[in-house]
């Protein structure tokens, strides 16, 4: 995976905190058991019994490492699933009783049953038909999902029919070589760009903000608007007109939304007048150094503003624009 990925994915847990720093060649053996895991292990579907069973178990492994070391919402969770058909019968006989009378004993009878025929049901046979030419339509109408992958400009999530039956999918286009976060920040100030005014920071309830919060753990539950900041992140919040949105809620200080998130600087108190968006640049302090001995699990840098410094009055009209419902004031 390399070391980049641990600290830039959307949103770190503790163990991907020391992966980060692990060395070297660490991460380039698990660049290459990652390929290996992706590219090549998929065929060992189609090399009989035992190799199949290996698939299942590899792919099982690979994705319960990915659970531990990030939180990557139910993605990995969902995988496993498809991967425990490779097991047979024979395979999972262990997980159940042996006495007489028992599922296993029943299920033995009924596979000698089957052996005994001396000529398969005329539905086996249809079920091959229909299996084999769904199998080679699925082929036919992969070709250019083939080439896409094969093609430099690939394209993500994507559909090459309107029945939708093949398409591109992936969780991420690429991932970026550095982390940068939308830290939203509140004033009571009566003029945004007052030297003096104090701004508070507003806290995701897992998404990277407070240095000395621990990253969280959460898989395989998903905060959606934690994932959905980190994207913001790295484009604009033009591309990403709902963080605005977000604000004005903020300014309003709605209870819904709030809810989503894990601190309100203005709690007990009056709204804030005014809310902005930052941009810094994040990174992992080193495990044992100076940052990690003060508590701090990450070090930043400030970029530069992310949106300027809104209040519900001058929002009003982008909401209007936009048919969205303008916040109630209390």
């Amino acid at each position: 995976m390399g070391a980049q990925v641990w600290q830039t994915q959307p949103v770190p847990n503790p163990i991907a905190y020391f992966m980060h720093r692990s060395p070297w060649w660490f991460h380039q053996f698990e660049t290459l058991v990652n390929h290996f895991i992706e590219l090549v292990v998929p065929f060992f579907l189609f090399l009989g019994r035992r190799m199949c069973i290996l698939h299942g178990f590899l792919q099982i492994l690979f994705q319960v490492l990915l659970i531990l070391s990030g939180n990557l919402s139910f993605l990995n969770w969902l995988t496993i699933v498809p991967s425990i058909a490779c097991f047979d019968d024979t395979s999972l006989g262990f997980l159940f009783s042996s006495r007489p009378g028992g599922v296993k004993e029943r299920v033995g009878q009924m596979q000698l049953k089957d052996a005994a025929r001396e000529q398969l049901p005329l539905g086996c046979y249809i079920r091959k038909v229909v299996n084999i030419s769904f199998g080679l339509l699925i082929a036919y109408l992969s070709i250019p999902v083939v080439l896409n992958l094969l093609n430099s400009r690939q394209v993500m999530n994507t559909s090459f029919n309107s029945l939708r039956i093949v398409n591109t999918y992936g969780a991420f286009g690429s991932i970026t070589k550095e982390r940068t976060e939308v830290i939203l920040q509140g004033t009571s100030s009566l003029d945004p760009n007052d030297p003096a005014a104090v701004w508070e920071e507003y806290d995701f309830k897992c998404k990277p903000g407070d240095l000395k919060r621990r990253p969280c753990f959460i898989t395989p539950y998903h905060y959606r608007l934690d994932w959905l900041m980190w994207f913001a992140a790295f484009q604009t919040y033009e591309q990403n007109e709902w963080i605005i949105h977000l604000a004005g809620k903020l300014l309003a200080q709605e209870e819904e939304t709030l809810s989503l998130m894990a601190t309100n600087p203005f709690a007990g108190r009056a709204p804030p007048r005014w809310i902005r968006g930052e941009h810094f640049k994040y990174k992992f302090s080193r495990p044992g150094g100076k940052h990690a001995s003060e508590g701090r699990w990450w070090i930043r840098k400030r970029i530069g503003p992310y949106f300027p410094p809104v209040n519900l009055q001058g929002l009003k009209k982008f909401y209007e624009d936009r048919n969205w419902p303008y916040p109630p004031q209390d």
